[in-house]
C-alpha cells in the first residue's frame, strides 16, 4: 500500500476508535461526498482504495463498511471487487451503485449489461420495507434519486429482496436486514438525491448503531494529545503561508507544545493586498507563535521571469520555496518534524487507484513525502479533515475569521491568476482590481455565501475610449463560484448592479485595466480552472 495510507494504530484514539466507518473506494467521482454526508451527521469516517490491503482494512476495526460507486463493469475481466472478508465481518456494508454490484457478484447474484441506462435524475418506486429506509421511505411512494449506471442487478443472492424499483433498475434498492447489508443503485450522497443524507444517517445510527458523537471539540483535544505524544522533546518548524490550512495546522500545534514549534513565513510577493501583513500581526503579535518572515519577492520573480506555462510556474514557485524555506530553517537550527496542512481530500488523492489528474493537481503540495535531504518526519494534524472542517477546528481554537473564513487561494498566489509572463507591473494590477473586487462582495455582505472569488488578468489588452482619449490597455475576468467540497462549483449569480459598480470601480481605480468581464462558467466534477 502507499506510504500515504493512514496507518490504523495511530488513528486509535477514544473518540473513533469504536465507532468508525470504513468507505471502500472504487473510484467514483463522488467518494468524498459519502464521507462528507458521514461527518456532517457526526460519524468518523475514513476513505481507502478498494484493494487496500486486508489486514490493515482488518485492523481498522470498522463498525460498518460502504463500497462507493466507480467507473468499472462488473463483467469486465479485471473489474475490482471488494476484499471478501468485508462481507464476513459480522458489520453491516453498504453498496452504493457499482458498489451495489460488486456485493450482488459476490454474494452469489447475477448482474448484467443494459441497453436501458440510467444517467441522471431518475425516480424509485418503494416497494417494500426495510431498515435502512426506516421513517425516511415508506411503502408505496415514488421517490427522486440520482442515477449513474450501465448495468443492472437480474437476480439477488440468497437472503436479499427488492425493496425498490427504477425503470431502467428492477432491483434499485435491495436489502438483507438479518445480515444488514444494503445495496442502492443510485447516489444518496449527493443533493440531488433529497432524502439521501437521511438514508445514510439510517445506515450508521440506526443499522450500524453508532453514536455520531464525533465532535470538533474532540477531535481538537484528541489530536493536541497525539501530536504531543508524536513531537516529545524533539523540535517542528511549519511554513505558514497565512492560508487557512497552514494557520489552523500552526495554532494547533502551537496549542500541543508550545515554543518547540518555530514557523517561517516566505514572503513570495505573490499573496493578495495586505496578507504579509496580517500573517505576521495574527500570528505573532496574537498568538505569540515564533514566526521568521522571510521578504523573497524578488527572488521568486527574477525566477519567474519569462516563465509562461502554468505548470512550470507552480514547479519554479514551489522549487524555489523549498530553497528559501530550507535556508531559514538552517538559521532557526535543528528540526526534527516539518509540520503541513495536508487536508484529507489530498491524501485520498495521493492514494487514488485510477491515477486520475491528481498527480497534476497536487504538484504543489507535498503528499507523498519530503525530499530525502531534509532529513525530517511529518506532523500533519489536518491530515484527517475536510476543508469545511478545518474552518470549524480553527474557529475552536479562536483563530479570527478573517482567516479561518477565507476563501482557497491556490500556492502558487498571484502567478496562477496571470497568464503568461508574470511581471511587478501584472501583479500590482491583479492585487488592485482583486482587492476592489472582495472589497465589494464584503460590503455587500455576499463573501460567506461565496466558496471562492478573484480576479485573473487576461493575457490580452483591448482598445476602449476613457474620457476623450482612447487607451490601449489590460482587461480582466471576476469569478465568483458556490460550492460545499470543493470538488463541483456553481457560478454565483450576481445582479447586474453589482457587477456593473464593480467593473466601473476597477476602471477607475485600477489605471492599466480598461475592461472587466465576468466568468460564467460552472465547474463540474474533475476539472479544475485557473488554479
Amino acid at each position: 500500500m502507499p506510504d500515504s495510507l493512514p496507518d490504523p494504530a495511530l488513528m486509535s484514539t477514544d473518540e473513533t476508535a469504536d465507532q468508525r466507518v470504513l468507505i471502500l473506494d472504487f473510484g467514483s467521482q463522488f467518494t468524498q461526498l459519502i464521507a462528507r454526508r458521514l461527518r456532517e451527521s457526526g460519524v468518523y469516517c475514513e476513505i481507502w482504495p478498494f484493494n487496500a490491503d486486508p489486514a490493515r482494512i482488518r485492523a481498522f476495526n470498522a463498525r460498518a463498511y460502504i463500497l462507493s460507486g466507480g467507473p468499472a463493469s462488473v463483467h469486465e475481466g479485471a473489474s475490482p471487487r471488494a476484499p471478501q472478508m468485508v462481507f464476513e465481518q459480522g458489520v453491516p456494508v453498504l453498496g452504493i451503485c457499482y458498489g451495489q454490484m460488486v456485493m450482488c457478484a459476490q454474494l452469489g447474484g447475477e448482474t448484467q449489461g443494459s441497453d436501458h441506462r440510467e444517467f441522471g435524475r431518475a425516480f424509485v418506486d418503494v416497494t417494500g420495507d426495510c431498515a435502512l429506509l426506516d421513517g425516511v421511505w415508506h411503502p408505496g411512494a415514488r421517490e427522486q434519486v440520482w442515477m449513474s449506471h450501465g448495468d443492472r442487478v437480474t437476480r439477488l443472492p440468497d437472503g436479499f429482496r427488492v425493496v425498490g424499483a427504477s425503470e431502467g433498475a428492477p432491483f434499485a434498492v435491495f436489502a438483507d436486514d438479518a445480515r444488514r447489508f444494503y445495496g442502492l443503485m443510485f447516489h444518496p450522497e449527493v443533493a440531488h438525491t433529497p432524502h439521501g443524507a437521511q438514508l445514510l444517517r439510517n445506515f450508521t445510527h440506526k443499522v450500524a448503531g453508532l453514536s455520531g458523537s464525533w465532535t470538533m471539540a474532540g477531535f481538537r483535544a484528541t489530536e493536541i494529545s497525539r501530536v504531543r505524544q508524536l513531537v516529545g522533546q524533539g523540535r517542528v518548524i511549519c511554513g505558514l503561508s497565512g492560508g487557512v490550512d497552514s494557520s489552523v495546522a500552526a495554532v494547533l500545534i502551537h496549542e500541543a507544545i508550545g515554543d518547540q514549534l518555530t514557523c517561517i513565513f516566505v514572503d513570495h510577493g505573490l499573496l493578495r493586498e495586505g496578507e504579509a501583513e496580517q500573517v505576521v500581526s495574527t500570528f505573532r503579535d496574537r498568538f505569540n507563535i515564533r514566526l521568521v518572515q522571510r521578504d523573497a519577492a524578488e527572488l521568486f520573480l527574477g525566477g519567474l521571469e519569462g516563465v509562461t506555462d502554468p505548470e512550470l510556474k507552480r514547479k519554479t514557485i514551489g522549487r524555489l520555496f523549498i530553497e528559501v524555506f530550507e535556508e531559514e530553517a538552517a538559521k532557526v537550527g535543528g528540526a526534527d518534524y516539518l509540520a503541513q496542512g495536508t487536508l484529507y481530500p489530498d491524501v485520498i488523492e495521493s492514494v487514488s487507484f485510477t491515477g486520475g489528474p491528481s498527480v497534476t493537481i497536487k504538484s504543489h503540495h507535498n503528499v507523498g513525502g519530503l525530499p530525502e535531504r531534509m532529513r525530517m518526519r511529518l506532523v500533519e494534524p489536518l491530515r484527517e479533515l475536510f476543508k469545511d472542517e478545518v474552518r470549524a477546528l480553527g474557529r475552536e481554537l479562536g483563530i479570527p475569521d478573517s482567516i479561518v473564513g477565507r476563501h482557497p487561494f491556490p500556492g502558487p498566489g498571484l502567478a496562477i491568476r496571470i497568464p503568461g509572463a508574470v511581471t511587478h507591473e501584472k501583479l500590482d494590477l491583479l492585487r488592485k482590481a482583486d482587492a476592489i473586487y472582495l472589497e465589494e462582495i464584503r460590503a455587500a455582505g455576499l463573501y460567506d455565501a461565496i466558496w471562492q472569488a478573484f480576479a485573473v488578468l487576461l493575457p490580452v489588452r483591448t482598445v476602449g475610449v476613457m474620457g476623450d482619449g482612447r487607451t490601449y490597455d489590460n482587461a480582466c475576468a471576476l469569478r465568483a463560484v458556490t460550492s460545499t467540497d470543493g470538488m463541483t462549483a456553481d457560478v454565483y449569480p450576481f445582479d447586474m448592479a453589482f457587477l456593473t459598480r464593480v467593473a466601473n470601480r476597477i476602471v477607475n481605480e485600477v489605471r492599466g485595466i480598461n475592461r472587466v468581464t465576468y466568468d460564467v462558467t460552472s465547474k463540474p466534477p474533475g476539472t479544475i480552472e485557473w488554479e
